[in-house]
């Protein structure tokens, strides 16, 4: 049984039909080339290609997680580290990414490398691992400027990992102990300092108010009475019995 010359027309023309018809998904776009020359972005959705002319590249707008693999950094004050990072960034003009560059994926890999050995050697190491924070919003905008012509925006780059040599690790391990030392001499000496004003008050005060003497001597003799069992001899102040010495009646003298 042979097929009709119309049957395979029509199957022919079917299977043109399908190739023709080309469905992405929300965060897919297309960039169509027609006999060679850029016609522009396709998708989302269904559209159609003209068989044997059209020729489409697919183009995820996705944010990427680019690692950016470790790196050897000399900084400003010559300790060499090694250093690691991870890259944020996406697709916004599939046509420029696609134009613009051969592997937009390869070349922001090996910009964010180098931009990162450069920007990370004019810093001192004390600066590298204070101000991250500020670093990583440098190395943001300036891997994003480079890369806009290619229709790629970089939102973000962290720092993930410093490596640092075993001489530099207790070096500075030897500088934080030292500074703790510091620190907790600082605070003793302003504990005794704020002591001997306290003291200093409080003579101050017994020397206006002599019976506040007299009440701590007498405080201080019940403290000791209550924690100890043993017998205590301990001298009198005149001061304390003066007052009743007053009250006594004089004696007259003899005849």
């Amino acid at each position: 049984m042979t097929l009709q010359p119309v049957t395979v027309v029509l199957v022919l023309l079917i299977l043109l039909l399908l190739s023709a018809i080309k469905v992405l998904r929300e965060y897919e776009r297309a960039v169509v080339f027609r006999l060679g020359r850029l016609v522009g972005a396709r998708g989302p959705g269904i559209f159609l290609l003209i068989p044997f002319v059209d020729r489409m590249v697919k183009v995820s707008l996705r944010t990427i997680a680019l690692d950016i693999p470790p790196q050897d950094v000399i900084t400003k004050d010559n300790v060499s580290i090694k250093v690691n990072a991870v890259l944020y960034f996406r697709v916004i003009d599939p046509a420029k990414a696609v134009v613009m560059v051969e592997d937009y994926l390869y070349a922001t890999s090996q910009l964010a490398q180098t931009t990162l050995r450069s920007i990370l050697g004019q810093v001192e190491l004390d600066d590298l691992l204070a101000e991250r924070e500020k670093l990583n919003h440098q190395l943001q905008t300036i891997i994003d400027s480079q890369t806009e012509p290619w229709g790629i925006k970089v939102s973000l780059v962290e720092v993930k990992h410093i490596d640092l040599p075993q001489e530099m690790q207790r070096a500075m391990a030897k500088q934080a102990e030292a500074e703790r030392e510091r620190r907790a001499k600082v605070i003793h000496a302003n504990g005794e300092y704020q002591a001997a004003k306290t003291l200093a008050k409080a003579a101050e005060i017994m020397a206006v108010h002599p019976q506040s003497l007299q009440l701590r001597y007498l405080q201080t003799l019940s403290e000791i009475a209550t924690e100890n069992n043993s017998t205590i001899i301990f001298p009198l102040p005149l001061d304390l019995i003066k007052p009743f010495l007053k009250s006594l009646p004089a004696e007259e003298p003899a005849r």
